[in-house]
């Protein structure tokens, strides 16, 4: 049946009355340590299918580590450690048969600072192509078209894309990161602060950008900003430090935890009263 009108549950939006959130990220159970010192400790939760899931709470908490452990860039800091489950589709990720490379094409990722490579445009989203066999030129050229259209700046650059990446401004280099990670068409975005470090404009660009992306990726976002959260995400995950060490407080559907807090420290931060 073609359903031509979706509907709403809380602030995801379904493609029919008898859908429900997929379950595509499953988490359980994870810590991180860095040289044995735990800064997040048992967080379970699931991400949800096509949604946006936002990430709040104070900087210290262990919100950019948890984005690092999903595709396993933890492994790449010296002196850090996770233990605990992280399961794509029923797979294991931090099994040691997964292959990295593999994994992170599934999973991208998207820093706090833009990091251009210091190379032309062009050769920013080629570079990935190639590293995962992409040869063929046709092949080449209608992926990077099509990844800078994704990321909304194919009509900025594609009269200019032999020019240096670093020529251009802020906001325009962190949708190129973003069509770096598009280009090699994963399943799941993650978000790192990425419209921090964007001057107002910039940021709105980003943040409608990341809206467009809902329902064709999964996007997970660490955002400070409350306000961003509550406009672009699906469901939000709370964080705090107990005990000197980051910890899951509240998780559920976006407006639930902004309108309706099952915990008193949830509400005391969304509402402005703490942090």
């Amino acid at each position: 049946m073609n359903h031509k009108h979706p509907f709403t549950l809380g602030d995801v939006r379904l493609a029919s009355p008898c859908c429900k959130p997929v379950s595509q990220l499953q988490i359980r159970e994870l810590s991180v340590a860095y040289h044995g010192k735990a800064v997040l400790e048992h967080v379970s939760l699931d991400i949800y299918k096509g949604c946006i899931t936002a990430l709040i709470g104070l900087s210290g908490c262990g919100k950019s580590s948890f984005l690092s452990a999903i595709n396993r860039l933890t492994e790449e800091i010296p002196g850090a450690s996770s233990s605990g489950r992280i399961l794509l589709d029923g797979l294991d990720v931090r099994d040691r048969s997964v292959d990295t490379l593999q994994l992170r094409r599934r999973i991208g990722m998207i820093f706090q600072r833009p990091n251009p490579f210091p190379l032309s445009i062009h050769r920013n989203l080629e570079l990935p192509l190639r590293e995962h066999g992409i040869r063929d030129r046709h092949t080449l050229d209608e992926k990077i078209e099509s990844a800078l259209s994704d990321a909304g700046l194919w009509d900025e650059v594609k009269d200019r894309l032999n020019t240096p990446a670093l020529a251009l401004s802020g906001g325009q280099q962190q949708r190129l990161c973003l069509a770096r990670a598009l280009v090699l068409e994963p399943e799941i975005l993650l978000m790192d602060e990425p419209c921090s470090a964007l001057d107002p404009i910039a940021s709105g660009v980003v943040e409608d950008l990341i809206c467009r992306l809902r329902g064709r990726y999964t996007v997970v976002i660490v955002t400070h900003n409350l306000a961003q959260a509550r406009r672009v995400a699906n469901y939000v995950a709370f964080f705090w430090m107990t005990e000197r060490v980051g910890k899951l407080i509240e998780f559920g559907q976006c407006q639930h935890v902004f309108e309706a807090p099952a915990n008193a420290l949830t509400a005391a931060y969304v509402n402005g009263s703490r942090g």
